[in-house]
């Protein structure tokens, strides 16, 4: 005989809406809910400075860059809330301004910290990868590095790894070039140099 399971009732979109407000944000995985730690000062500087450079490119070439805390609701029981995401400018009409997002992002951002980098890799990553964001940034404070993964078929493949020497390039954002040293300021890395 096993051992009594506690079993976890499923939790929707709307279940999160309708629940009293605690300061803390919350994502949905398959109905399962997840507490998102707030972020350190060198994920933070690295957001800010991925914003930036995203709002310039947005600013050139049109299209729209938000921040998180925002819900992306893929559905009922799938809403995450990445760093950074950003839609082409063909798709910023498919965002109501008063009502939450229910399409996919074109891009998709993630910043690691020490207790989200498993999930950001992991179940973040397959989420992303099933609802056809199609492409995912996942950038490293600690080890100065920026992964751009681009979706083919139904699994994201590796484009680039890039350094603090690199030019990030992106295959969805025609025309984005950005220097990683932007986006890692002096004293945002832990490591020594």
């Amino acid at each position: 005989m096993r051992p009594m399971e506690a079993v976890r009732p499923r939790v929707s979109y709307s279940d999160l809406e309708r629940a009293p407000e605690d300061g803390r944000r919350y994502e949905l995985y398959d109905g399962a809910m997840f507490v998102v730690p707030s972020p350190l000062v060198m994920h933070q500087r690295a957001t800010r400075e991925l914003l930036l450079a995203l709002n310039d490119y947005s600013g050139a070439h049109g299209g729209e860059v938000l921040i998180s805390p925002i819900d992306i609701v893929f559905t009922e029981y799938d809403v995450l809330q990445p760093d950074l995401v950003f839609f082409h400018q063909a798709r910023v009409s498919l965002i109501a301004p008063d009502r939450p997002i229910r399409v996919p992002p074109d891009l998709a951002v993630e910043v690691l910290s020490p207790s989200t980098a498993a999930t950001d890799r992991g179940k973040k990553m397959q989420v992303f990868a099933r609802f056809g964001v199609q492409e995912y940034w996942i950038v490293d404070p600690k080890a100065q590095t920026m992964e751009v993964y681009k979706l083919e078929s139904d699994a994201f493949i590796l484009r680039q790894l890039a350094g603090v020497t690199d030019v990030l390039g992106s295959p969805t954002l025609e025309g984005f070039e950005c220097r990683v040293a932007r986006i890692f300021p002096s004293g945002t890395s832990t490591e020594s140099p």
